[in-house]
């Protein structure tokens, strides 16, 4: 069964199916019901079409790469900045991989249904006597991501958590290092508070959510990993850095408020 979901995931007419009837299905709960404002499509617009690594912070586990779905392919229909119509998914950009865990992706027939429109499944986390404990990428994880990235585009979440300011996964650094891709880094924001943890039902309506691509980061990639990962968990402003910034930010909202 799982070498057949991994034949089918690679046929793209199956892939574009998939593709239109979960766009459908989620393009009014993103434009209608919450509010959308994507920035820095230029960027993206003339990227080759293998080895492009999109890194982004993560905030639900679906409706997030939904969203940067719904982008790719508004972009390849030459939209700027938004989604417009989505006649997009009439022949949609299928060429994309996306990271996700191997437990989440079959949890459900829905994320089985997903894990059809290039579901990359890896094995980050494992259960031992109810408490979950992280790790890193295995080495065949690492493997599919690589080959994945050979001809086509790859969004992984380095973080592996909908957590904020998690630390982020070496995995990704040694990755980067040794395929050496163009890295897209990706900051999104206000989907944690539109929908719940799944990302498949709404918590709010009326949400403003944020989709802000940044220009292509410049790596000297014969660094150690361990300074590409902080390069890399910066330009997605999950470093400490961005930490302290947000806590001084609320700490002079409070004093504001307070006087």
């Amino acid at each position: 069964m799982k070498q057949m979901s991994e034949k089918l995931k690679k046929v793209r007419l199956v892939r574009a199916f998939v593709y239109g009837v979960v766009g459908a299905i989620s393009y009014p709960g993103l434009v209608w019901v919450n509010r959308l404002k994507i920035e820095g499509t230029e960027h993206i617009a003339h990227l080759p079409r293998k080895n492009v690594l999109f890194v982004s912070n993560h905030q639900t586990y679906f409706a997030d790469v939904i969203t940067f779905l719904h982008i790719f392919c508004a972009v390849k229909w030459r939209k700027k900045n938004r989604l417009g119509i989505p006649y997009y998914l009439l022949n949609p950009f299928t060429n994309v991989y996306y990271v996700a865990a191997e437990e989440t992706m079959n949890g459900s027939f829905v994320s089985r249904l997903f894990k059809l429109a290039g579901a990359l499944t890896v094995k980050r986390t494992w259960r031992r006597e109810g408490s979950e404990t992280r790790r890193g990428l295995d080495p065949s994880d690492t493997r599919k991501i690589e080959r994945a990235l050979q001809d086509s585009w790859v969004i992984t979440f380095p973080q592996g958590t909908t957590k904020p300011f998690a630390p982020g996964r070496k995995g990704t650094a040694h990755i980067i290092k040794r395929n050496r891709p163009i890295v897209v880094p990706v900051v999104i924001n206000g989907f944690w508070r539109a929908f719940t943890k799944k990302g498949l039902v709404f918590k709010k309506k009326g949400a403003l959510l944020t989709v802000r691509i940044k220009p292509p980061m410049t790596i000297d990639y014969e660094q150690p990993v361990e300074v590409i990962l902080e390069q890399v968990m910066d330009a997605i402003e999950q470093s400490k850095t961005y930490m302290l910034k947000g806590r001084h930010h609320r700490l002079k909202q409070m004093a504001s408020a307070k006087v």
